[in-house]
């Protein structure tokens, strides 16, 4: 029975580790699932399943553990930057300023109460066991990782940071949503003038939202001129997929000639359609396009799929759909969001292309735009590791501060995440096809995160229940309790009374401002509607960034 002691017990053994790795992060996935007062920790059992190993012994080669800590964490956090990465920068536009300065003036609440008691405690919690403390408060995972990593550059001897971790995220989890409810006694919130407010912004919200009419050409203005003519004049975007004209339907170009009395079927941006009927004509009703056709060349409208690597990154404009091929782009569908086709648009590899025209020409295009679905069930291997690399790098870049003994460094927790966002984001214009399945980003994110957080439990558990018991860990309980509730308190009454927040939007500002899924779940719950998972989102990218970055400054400001 050697192999079987051998297989348990030796820590520099593969097959042990693996077997620890496997086991740890099986019982904390499936103990994860069970939900306390309708709530649940998730994967981040998993770090609890670790200690309890750790406790008992199980462990694995130090230097090994620490890899596959690093590697995880990076998987983790380049997987979320190339998940948020697309909405970075589109998150600052109009009413998502005010909701991300709020996120940031809750981060920076959250390190102000965590310095605050810092100095009140006269130093009895020292900088990286409060930073511990902080991440498990505002339950963020990668906030922790970065922090591990900063104390690695600084050759930190002292205790584990993840015991601080896991001390305040139960209760961290717990007193978020505890703030939710909490704010809508204070502010006197009543649910269902929130919901009624919700479906009004929604009716009247307009933004890019494809809008289809058809048009009689009865400006006299208009007679003789060509299509493209009528674009300069309008000085706004619109597709006309088809034109009855004489009798016969076609699709027009840029150089088709109106006439009076001609039929347009136009899909343009739902803001632009007043203004451009007030300029064309009336909107006219029960043309039965089929039809009209069915003496002409039969038009059809089909969605592809775009999956060729070389049209990522291109314009329509530039495509010339309807100079070269005879057809009409009307709009766009990207992450199940329809978008009207402007010429300025940017295709990328995953998008629905809805297209317009004869069943020979949707052909050609389709060849062109690829319409593989098979091509799309694999990940774009190439894209994920060469960030990997170009992030590591960007990450290991010392950067000198005035004060600060040691120059900064980015790290393996900031370097991959910056990059990935760029890529994310600007990806296309490099070649780089970025798009990845939902399904294959979600696996390499919890794949890499459940191996961060069986690493660090496995590496933390030797000594939690002795500093629990005897040590300090009620204490930081209760410290994370407060950096979790004071800030949401704080910026949720400013949210709701200053700014007029909905407050079903302000449940997703706070559960994205703490990254924490199971606060959006509560929200979903109670909603009925959108508004948390937009708050969400608005906020999230930001928030995420801000939470790795600061870990990881403190750690070098305070401790270094």
């Amino acid at each position: 029975m050697n192999w079987l002691q051998d297989l348990l017990t030796n820590p520099n053994s593969i097959a042990h580790i693996v077997a620890l790795y496997a086991f740890v992060i099986a019982a904390g996935v499936l103990l994860g699932k069970i939900k306390l007062f309708g709530i649940s920790l998730g994967v981040t059992f998993v770090l609890f399943v670790g200690i309890l190993a750790g406790h008992f012994g199980f462990t694995g080669n130090p230097a090994i553990l620490s890899f596959v800590q690093d590697f995880g964490l990076i998987l983790f956090v380049f997987c979320i930057g190339l998940q948020v990465g697309p909405s970075f920068f589109s998150s600052f536009k109009k009413g998502g300023i005010t909701m991300n300065m709020l996120a940031v003036g809750i981060v920076a609440l959250n390190i102000v109460v965590a310095l605050v008691l810092y100095y009140a405690l006269q130093g009895r919690v020292d900088i990286p066991m409060m930073v511990g403390i902080l991440c498990g408060a505002v339950t963020n995972t990668p906030g922790l990782g970065a922090a591990n990593e900063a104390l690695q550059q600084l050759h930190y001897q002292g205790p584990e940071i993840a015991m601080g971790y896991a001390c305040a995220y139960p209760l961290g989890v717990m007193g978020i949503i505890l703030s939710l409810i909490a704010i809508r006694y204070i502010c006197r919130v009543n649910m269902q003038k929130e919901a009624e407010d919700i479906q009004k912004e929604e009716e009247a919200n307009s933004h890019l939202k494809p809008y289809h009419i058809v048009l009689k050409v009865q400006n006299e203005a208009l007679s003789g001129k060509k299509m493209s003519q009528v674009q300069n004049f309008l000085a706004r975007d619109f597709v006309c997929s088809r034109i009855l004209q004489d009798g016969h339907v076609y699709v027009p170009n840029a150089d088709t000639v109106l006439r009076l009395g001609d039929e347009m079927n136009i899909v343009c941006a739902e803001d632009d359609s007043e203004a451009i009927q007030a300029f064309i004509g009336p909107k006219i009703d029960g043309v039965d396009w089929d039809k009209q056709s069915k003496q002409d060349k039969p038009m059809v409208s089909r969605r592809i799929l775009v999956t060729q690597p070389s049209i990522n990154g291109k314009t329509l404009g530039e495509l010339h759909f309807s100079s070269m091929y005879g057809v009409n782009v009307t709009r766009v569908n990207r992450s199940g969001m329809d978008l009207f086709a402007a010429r300025q648009l940017t295709l990328q590899v995953g998008d629905r292309v809805m297209v317009v025209g004869p069943q020979d020409a949707i052909e050609r295009v389709a060849e062109l735009l690829g319409n593989q679905l098979k091509r799309l069930d694999h990940p774009n291997i190439v894209t994920i590791f060469v960030g990997i690399l170009v992030g590591i790098l960007f990450g290991s870049l010392p950067i000198a501060f005035p004060g600060i003994p040691t120059p900064v460094k980015l790290g393996l927790a900031g370097g991959p995440l910056i990059i990935s966002i760029l890529i994310g984001r600007f990806g296309h214009k490099v070649k780089l096809v970025t798009y990845t399945t939902m399904s294959a980003n979600l696996m390499l994110r919890e794949v890499g995160l459940v191996l961060f957080l069986a690493s660090v439990g496995i590496k933390a558990g030797e000594n939690f229940v002795q500093m629990v018991v005897e040590g300090d860990g009620m204490l930081y309980v209760g410290i994370g309790f407060f950096i979790t509730v004071i800030p949401l308190l704080i910026i949720g009454m400013v949210a709701r009374w200053r700014h007029k927040l909905n407050y079903y939007t302000l449940m997703g500002l706070i559960a994205g401002s703490n990254t924490d899924p199971p606060a959006l779940a509560y929200a979903n719950q109670i909603s009925g509607n959108d508004a948390p998972a937009v708050g969400y989102s608005t906020v999230y990218p930001l928030t995420m960034f801000l939470r790795i970055l600061t870990a990881q400054l403190l750690i070098l400001f305070m401790a270094g």
